[in-house]
């Protein structure tokens, strides 16, 4: 079996019981940097086998640990902190062992991107995390496109030294947002700023950013994206409203219903229109 622990991300006392019973029995613990998870495990007089399994050599890797699960080993999966598979090479030895019918189960504990959604005070009742936003440039402005309309809390992560230009890039594609700026997550330090991307810009264009962040930013406000849309279709008649909805694939009938619902107009109003004469 292949079993997924989670690991401390910073307060060694958030490991479970039942992660450390599971890193003491298994046959090999495949860890995202040897070198960090072995302070881990002498701190808890743990000695089992070690293999690297990281980001640059997860494929390759993960097919050979797939050859020791079907010779009946049992494999602790650990990341450098947190939970395996989050933003995380973990994710292609999970999805590998599914495909083969290899038992996969997940020890849960600590995740940075949940820690700081609940000490936000934002909404957690939607939330999308978007862990890293790509280096690529084109790939990067289409997320940031993406997200200027999406209701959900945003949870970013991010490097000290790349927090100013992105909390420029975020401010300029989102406007203004509330955000709290999470650092130093479950240790003495641990610091929540409770403000907004305007004054986060301000702060660290004069203050140098220390530590891994996570952000988590105020969705969309719902009311004012509604607003938005209307203005938008006021350009177009009920008629070629319709008609763009129908060329999307839907039903007369449906299209009419959808026109309305976007132009916050009764049905009959539609209906009317399309019909009058």
């Amino acid at each position: 079996m292949l079993y997924i622990c989670a690991t401390p991300i910073g307060n060694l006392g958030d490991i479970s019981q039942r992660v450390l019973d599971t890193l003491r029995e298994a046959d090999i613990i495949a860890a995202e940097d040897t070198r960090n998870s072995i302070k881990l495990l002498n701190h808890f007089d743990i000695h089992t086998p070690l293999t690297s399994y990281h980001e640059y050599n997860r494929f390759d890797k993960a097919e050979t640990l797939i050859d020791k699960l079907k010779e009946g080993a049992d494999i602790a999966l650990i990341t450098d902190a947190g939970t395996p598979g989050i933003s995380d090479p973990g994710e292609v030895l999970i999805r590998r062992c599914i495909e083969e019918g290899i038992a996969v189960t997940s020890l849960p504990g600590p995740a940075a991107c949940i820690t700081a959604l609940t000490l936000s005070g934002l909404s957690t009742r939607r939330f999308s995390f978007e862990a890293f936003l790509p280096s690529d440039k084109k790939e990067r402005k289409r997320i940031l496109e993406e997200l200027k309309s999406d209701t959900r809390t945003l949870i970013i992560y991010e490097a000290p030294h790349h927090l100013l230009s992105t909390l420029k890039e975020l401010k300029e594609a989102l406007g203004d947002r509330r955000l709290a700026l999470c650092r130093e997550l479950t240790k003495k330090f641990e610091e929540v700023e409770h403000t907004t991307l305007a004054a986060a810009v301000a702060h660290y264009s004069e203050n140098e950013p220390r530590g891994e962040y996570v952000l988590v930013i105020e969705g969309r406000d719902p009311e004012e994206l509604l607003r938005e849309k209307r203005d938008s279709f006021a350009e177009l008649s009920i008629e070629e409203h319709v008609a763009m909805k129908e060329a999307e694939g839907l039903d007369h009938k449906a299209a009419m219903k959808q026109v309305a619902l976007e132009r916050g107009i009764p049905k009959r109003e539609v209906y009317d229109t399309l019909h009058k004469g």
